[in-house]
């Protein structure tokens, strides 16, 4: 018989239960284009509609491993989320990467 999840999780040790929050803190900011949007519990067709496009050519565009930064944050203003753009030095410094943000401002999508 399955049992509840939360059932489970209380039983854990409270380090078993940090360690699990942690990871799924982690998997949870590390998802792909379509892994979010299923996260926000939007269909492909629902944030078709909001970007003024078919199911379809949002599928093909959920698939690409290489875009635009401006059809990028054209969809993610469509889930309510804003991009930010920043670079990461292996000294462990990291800059905002601020040049683009002006496609937000415009509008522009291209």
């Amino acid at each position: 018989m399955a049992k509840n999840f939360k059932q489970l999780f209380d039983k854990m040790s409270p380090e078993t239960q940090a360690r699990s929050k942690a990871k799924t803190k982690q998997l949870l900011a590390e998802l792909p284009l379509q892994e979010l949007r299923h996260a926000l519990d939007l269909t492909q067709q629902q944030l078709a509609d909001q970007l003024d496009m078919n199911q379809a050519s949002l599928s093909k565009m959920e698939q690409r491993t290489d875009m635009l930064l401006s059809t990028l944050r054209r969809y993610l203003n469509a889930m309510g989320a804003d991009l930010e753009l920043k670079a990461k030095f292996s000294n462990g410094e990291e800059v905002i990467i601020t040049q683009f943000e002006g496609l937000q401002k415009t509008g522009g999508t291209r």
